[in-house]
């Protein structure tokens, strides 16, 4: 997005830094901020991002954490709003969209927007895995102003009528030594050619990717939506050029 832009992107991870040597969050943040117009920050904890954001002078978009993926979910709204053909929110709101599996980053930043919207929103995941009760908390609190329809369950059948299908990976970054128990528990979750059987006859089917295919969604259900999943995939160029516009 920055090249296309014109721009000039600077990749640096841990082993580029001083970080990997005992270096602060906020001398890094501030030192960056010297030499960058603007820093993403992709970190596995929230609170480094919070951290950065703090101490920088610049601004600090969320390119991904184990609590959010907003610039994701950005994308997720556009693919949504193009391929339904809908060109206000009113008419965003009248679109169910489920959310099926683990409780992640992801369902965190659609609940977080869906509130905030005032959309249809269901997530569907064990109850073990539901979102953590701050993360609900926050939500609900713009739902009696914005009038967003939220509902957590663990009924997969309440998927019924839904025009959105999204689902993510069953192991996220962090539980890899979960892999093997997350399998069973969230099997009865897998979007497949049944579950879409209780979607409504126009449902798109989304994915931020990768995927596995043959465990939280199949080769079959993937192959047949490509369109949607690859067009989101494709719509996450367009969302980060224009939160780089408006950000720089």
């Amino acid at each position: 997005a920055m090249l296309q832009l014109g721009g000039t992107p600077v990749f640096l991870n841990t082993e580029n830094l001083q970080r990997k040597r005992g270096e602060s969050i906020h001398d890094t943040a501030i030192v960056l901020s010297r030499y960058l117009n603007g820093l993403m920050i992709r970190s596995f904890k929230h609170s480094d991002l919070e951290e950065f954001a703090k101490y920088s002078t610049v601004s600090v978009i969320n390119g991904l954490t184990n609590h959010e993926h907003p610039c994701q979910i950005l994308a997720d709204i556009m693919t949504i709003m193009e391929l339904y053909k809908t060109k206000t929110v009113e008419a965003l709101k009248k679109i169910k969209i489920v959310y099926t599996g683990d409780s992640n980053n992801i369902s965190n930043s659609l609940l977080a927007i869906s509130a905030v919207l005032g959309l249809d929103f269901t997530l569907i995941s064990p109850k073990e895995y539901s979102p953590k009760r701050g993360i609900l908390n926050k939500a609900l609190e713009y739902t009696s102003s914005t009038g967003a329809e939220i509902k957590i369950t663990s009924d997969i059948n309440d998927a019924k009528n839904a025009d959105v299908i999204y689902t993510d990976v069953w192991t996220s970054m962090g539980f890899e030594a979960e892999e093997k128990k997350r399998k069973k528990i969230f099997a009865p979750y897998q979007v497949n050619s049944e579950l879409l059987k209780k979607a409504s006859s126009k449902c798109i089917v989304l994915h931020c990717l990768p995927a596995i295919r043959g465990e939280e969604i199949t080769e079959e259900v993937m192959d047949k939506y490509e369109n949607s999943i690859f067009t989101q995939a494709e719509n996450r160029l367009y969302v980060q050029k224009a939160v780089l516009l408006y950000l720089l």
